[in-house]
């Protein structure tokens, strides 16, 4: 099976802030918008950032047509530390603050302004040895 592109597609209930969180705060640029609707790309991303507004009538299927609960849009970066401090800088609103797991994790967690939680990742060196590679 060629796959030629990719996306994820998340339901807000506004289109335009979530849009415009991902283009100030992590670099997307928006490629094409209409009603309720909103396409961002990131030339190292490796999909598309698509926002879709809830209760559209044409999303398929009904039944999650709500709001992404529980989801996590996870992105691994270089500069953990850096990334951080810049975000915190430009008021962004941090959920978890940078933690270090057992197994070399480095992550912070934020939210955009209809609660789309992005989480940037470094993988560090283990601090417990039983995750040493």
């Amino acid at each position: 099976m060629p796959i030629t592109s990719s996306a994820i597609s998340l339901n807000v209930a506004d289109v335009a802030a979530s849009a415009a969180w991902a283009t100030d705060h992590l670099g997307f640029t928006q490629d094409m918008a209409a009603d309720g609707f909103a396409s961002l790309s990131h030339p190292q991303a490796g999909f598309n950032l698509v926002f879709l507004a809830t209760g559209l009538p044409t999303f398929k299927p009904a039944s999650v047509a709500g709001p992404a609960d529980g989801l996590l849009v996870v992105f691994t970066v270089e500069d953990i530390d850096t990334e951080y401090d810049r975000l915190r800088g430009e008021d962004v609103s941090i959920v978890t603050p940078l933690e270090t797991e057992p197994w070399g994790e480095r992550y912070f967690q934020m939210s955009d302004p209809n609660g789309v939680v992005y989480q940037l990742v470094q993988w560090v060196e283990p601090t417990d040895p039983q995750y040493a590679h």
